[in-house]
């Protein structure tokens, strides 16, 4: 059965971003620091079509979340480029070849024609709100699972929902004192961890959810 998934970084004080975020810090300032696991491992290169990195238990994880993804979903501040009306010449964080390699669903107030990249990702901008986005998605990914690429709304947005089918936490332990919290209200959802991988520089968890 399809599955609807998602996975996230976050720091030991609930964030997964740090404050003083912009397009020259797209996760605020010292927040790269929640994703250095990633992208030393050798399974996060290869899909920007690098070589080398680290096989460990991270690439093992990395390898484990993104196989079998027919489409992913994500907000508008993980897609970048400001608020307000789209600036015509940003196209992403990932350069003219994205790591996606799926059809991409960005959730958006603001229109915008569909952007053909390299590599087979085409992000597809909906105005519709998440139902809409996640239904898109289901549709292009035929037999294989949605993933919610992120960011921290996004994520909500589908728990709240009751959207999501299972949830990845790669719980980094540093403290970032501020920034754009996971959690930041109740939410009416039970996590059940099915999995967790303990590494020297994260601990991830996967938890099925249900309400």
């Amino acid at each position: 059965m399809k599955q609807i998934t998602a996975q996230i970084s976050v720091s030991l004080d609930g964030y997964a971003a740090a404050p003083g975020q912009s397009r020259e810090h797209p996760l605020g300032r010292g927040g790269l620091r929640l994703h250095e696991w990633l992208f030393a491992t050798d399974s996060w290169g290869s899909r920007h079509g690098e070589t080398g990195g680290e096989r460990n238990v991270d690439a093992e994880v990395v390898a484990e979340l993104t196989a079998g993804i027919g489409a992913y979903v994500m907000g508008r501040r993980m897609f970048g480029g400001g608020e307000g009306d789209w600036d015509p010449e940003w196209i992403g964080w990932w350069g003219e070849d994205p790591p996606w390699h799926t059809p991409v669903f960005v959730l958006t107030h603001h229109p915008r024609e569909p952007l053909v990249m390299k590599g087979g990702t085409t992000f597809h901008f909906v105005t519709d709100g998440l139902d809409a986005a996640l239904d898109a998605a289901r549709q292009a990914a035929g037999d294989a699972d949605v993933a919610v690429a992120g960011g921290a709304s996004a994520v909500r947005q589908c728990l709240a929902a009751g959207r999501l089918d299972s949830l990845w936490l790669h719980v980094v332990p540093i403290v970032l004192g501020g920034g754009t919290p996971l959690f930041d209200d109740e939410l009416d959802v039970a996590l059940r961890p099915v999995k967790v991988v303990a590494a020297p520089t994260v601990t991830h968890i996967r938890y099925e959810v249900g309400r």
